[in-house]
């Protein structure tokens, strides 16, 4: 299926340093739900990812164009969060779908000016997958493992578990396991030729890897309370936010639909997705794996704001962050909350 006609897509290939993370508040304030007009475009980002599958699915099933009406989408899509993180920043995109890595960094970096976390969007779907000679986290002593960029949720997740298991590593690549940052298919491509011993990546990446012959040596869902960890976010420019709550609004009743949609109709939602990264890649992604990689996600609106908060104290031990994260006000769920009382749904905390 060819994008909704109000949708410009645009490959979007350069990245720097960005994080996203989360505070467990809800600022009424900031949203400005009283007042302010839609905007008459709006510039999102999501990546060709399974991860990004709600708004991915809002996008090709032309949910943006009925909640949005006259306001045109414009979509760039990314290959890491820092990337997504800058563009946010520079103005060049009003709201994207994000990791929770980069939007922390852009927060704290920016004196909280930055961004605003406004839903989540999936939890789980990211493991460390390694060459099968790998028996233990000790084996990768002296070895190379990609993370998909510096600085972005999966690079802070090894950092993290390789410090609590006592091997150092730092921002240049060395260290006891030296980390590569590179794109998500150039991650297949080292992976395959012996290149580097493993990477923590998300889906559907991990799955991937397990099929070019990896195995799984952490499954992140293990590291978490009940296994719940965010791996994408809906973060908005605060200014946007302010100026346009009606457009914002709109994006989130177009989120709830697309999330009861992939409840209902799986298939044609993992057939939305592989379009997606054919489109972007130029590759097909195997069914079979996105049905894989599938079940190790839940989308949800939940962003789970105290795993949000955990992974920016992550960030901060092992130097991503440079000072200590205060995270008040990064996470506005006022409208949200209103779409989903509206829709007959829970409300988050």
């Amino acid at each position: 299926m060819a994008l909704s006609r109000r949708t410009a897509t645009t490959l979007v290939l350069t990245g720097i340093l960005g994080l996203t993370a989360c505070s467990g508040g809800t600022d009424a304030g900031s949203s400005g739900s009283s007042g302010g007009f839609a905007a008459s475009e709006v510039k999102l980002g999501y990546f060709p990812n399974v991860t990004h599958a709600l708004p991915i699915v809002a996008d090709k099933e032309g949910l943006y164009a009925k909640h949005l009406g006259s306001t045109t989408l414009k979509v760039s899509t990314f290959n890491a969060g820092p990337a997504a993180m800058e563009a946010l920043k520079s103005g060049a995109i009003d709201a994207t779908y994000v990791g929770p890595g980069p939007s922390t960094n852009a927060f704290i970096n920016s004196g909280g000016e930055a961004i605003r976390i406004v839903a989540g969007a999936a939890t789980g779907g990211a493991a460390l997958v390694v060459d099968p000679s790998i028996a233990s986290v000790a084996d990768l002593k002296g070895t190379k493992v990609a993370t998909p960029q510096l600085g972005n949720t999966q690079d802070v997740a090894l950092r993290y578990y390789l410090k609590e298991k006592g091997l150092k590593t730092d921002l240049q690549g060395g260290g006891d396991v030296s980390i590569t940052p590179q794109e998500n298919s150039q991650i297949l491509d080292s992976f395959a030729q012996k290149l580097i011993a493993g990477a923590w990546v998300p889906e559907p990446y991990a799955t991937r890897l397990v099929q070019a012959g990896g195995k799984v040596l952490v499954d992140e869902h293990s590291l978490w309370p009940n296994g719940k960890f965010p791996v994408t976010v809906l973060a908005v420019r605060p200014d946007f936010l302010k100026d346009h709550p009606e457009t914002v609004k709109a994006l989130l009743e177009a989120q709830v639909e697309a999330e009861d949609f992939i409840a209902n109709d799986p298939a044609k939602s993992q057939a939305d997705v592989g379009a997606v990264i054919k489109t972007v890649s130029g590759k097909a992604l195997d069914p079979a794996v996105l049905a894989d990689a599938w079940k190790n996600l839940e989308f949800t609106n939940d962003p789970v704001s105290s795993a949000l908060t955990e992974g920016a104290k992550h960030a901060y031990d092992v130097g991503i962050l440079k000072t200590e994260p205060k995270l008040d006000g990064l996470v506005d769920l006022t409208i949200l909350n209103q779409v989903l009382k509206a829709a007959g749904k829970d409300v988050v905390s």
